[in-house]
């Protein structure tokens, strides 16, 4: 008797909630929530982007007050990037145990820490241990966002996971110039304090509004992404050869695009451009200063570019697309590099199609082995960067062994051709096998 009576008054008074539109209330709630987490991530990244690509602006104030060379300060910048990539495995285990916010609120503290003893080193060991610390506060952030992402968005892990690496990526162009205003005015001393406390306070703080994605969230529907219904511990992930595949190519991509921007400078000066002036679209900059600045918005662009690109056409085939740009534009830079303007454009080119490796290979990581371990297995796959930095200095070896560039040119180009094969002819049909496998077992 009570369901009629109930029926007229929902009908009657519109202001009353139906269980459906409850539903979707929850649902649109739970969708903005995931995006708020989302955009938390990304400028978290944003903070700690300096640590890496502010770190050029203090190398020479710091050779000129205190006399040690040029190759000696740039110790604690391999050190910062080695304890940034090479312990994010630790860091992702402890955010799949423990939830992101205890880590990000650590590694926003000691980001902190690492530029204000960067503020009062007054030796080069010192220098190294502010670099070691501040490099274990980037990689905990790093690995906690990025793996929150692929958490929250396992249906759309390319895009998140672009966006996420884009604010690391791009998120330093917003500071460079105050940063480098400040080291005129009040000193390179100066800049590390505030800088430091302010950007390690901003993590600290945002660390706190971060959370746990559900256990259970919604996976992809898309034929071309292809995910597995199991997750695999960091143990078994390390026993597939499919990862080994995938740390392989991740290798061979990122030791070309980290030479190009380790060397841009070596190889404009060799091209006798580095000076002059270019004119695009009534914009006037020295070659190598417009090249940097592209590679700036372009090496931030790619990333939720790509990623998006993934989600829709399939992982392996956006690396093909991607890895194959890249090695035609390393190889059309070679050839063509010693006209400025193209020089620019050809830069561009090759940073576009390299900084997508962050996107593409942490998204296709989690999908391979799941979302339960994505920070620790994606953390995992992020030391390669670490394993690629370690190959740049053969560059230099190379090119002096020859008398020019060419080798290196071409060695960068093969590797990754070697790449884009690899993805279609190896991890594309091992990956399938693999997930296959998985929904059998």
């Amino acid at each position: 008797m009570n369901r009629p009576t109930i029926s007229i008054a929902a009908a009657s008074h519109p202001a009353i909630a139906t269980p459906t539109d409850l539903r979707a209330a929850a649902a649109h709630r739970s969708q903005t929530y995931r995006w708020g987490q989302l955009l938390i991530g990304i400028v978290c990244m944003a903070m700690i982007a300096n640590l890496q690509y502010g770190w050029t602006l203090f190398v020479n104030p710091i050779a000129d007050k205190h006399g040690w060379s040029r190759a000696a300060i740039q110790v604690a910048f391999t050190i910062f990037v080695l304890t940034e990539t090479w312990l994010v495995p630790i860091e992702g285990y402890l955010v799949d145990r423990f939830g992101p916010r205890p880590v990000v609120l650590v590694g926003g503290v000691l980001c902190g820490i690492g530029w204000v003893l960067n503020s009062v080193a007054s030796s080069l060991p010192a220098l190294y241990i502010a670099a070691a610390i501040g490099g274990i506060g980037a990689g905990a952030v790093y690995g906690t966002c990025v793996g929150n992402a692929l958490k929250w968005f396992p249906d759309r892990r390319g895009l998140a996971a672009g966006m996420t690496a884009a604010g690391f990526g791009a998120g330093s162009a917003l500071t460079i110039i105050p940063i480098s205003s400040m080291i005129q005015s009040h000193g390179y001393e100066t800049a590390f304090l505030y800088f430091g406390i302010g950007q390690g306070l901003i993590v600290f703080l945002l660390g706190w509004v971060l959370t746990r994605p559900p256990e259970h969230a919604k996976a992809s529907d898309s034929r071309n992404v292809q995910q597995t219904r199991r997750d695999y511990a960091p143990s078994e992930v390390l026993r597939s050869p499919v990862f080994w595949v995938m740390y392989a190519m991740f290798v061979m991509v990122a030791a070309g695009g980290l030479m190009a921007t380790a060397q841009l400078a070596p190889i404009a000066k060799d091209f006798k451009i580095i000076d002059v002036p270019v004119n695009i679209m009534g914009l006037v900059l020295p070659a190598l200063t417009f090249a940097l600045a592209i590679d700036r918005v372009l090496n931030g662009l790619t990333r939720p570019f790509f990623g998006w690109v993934s989600d829709r056409i399939g992982r392996e085939q956006t690396m093909f697309i991607a890895f194959a740009l890249e090695s035609v534009g390393i190889l059309a830079l070679y050839h063509y590099g010693h006209n400025p303007i193209l020089f620019v454009v050809l830069t561009g080119l090759v940073f576009f199609a390299w900084g997508e490796i962050y996107s593409l290979f942490p998204s296709t990581c989690a999908d391979t082995f799941g979302g339960k371990y994505a920070a620790s297995n994606a953390g995992m796959l992020y030391t390669a960067k670490g394993t690629a930095s370690l190959l740049v200095p053969l560059s230099s070896v190379l090119a002096a062994a020859t008398g020019s560039w060419q080798a290196v040119f071409i060695a960068a180009s093969a590797v990754n051709a070697v790449a884009a094969l690899m993805a279609w002819f190896v991890l594309r049909p091992m990956r399938r096998r693999h997930i296959e496998g998985s929904r059998h077992a």
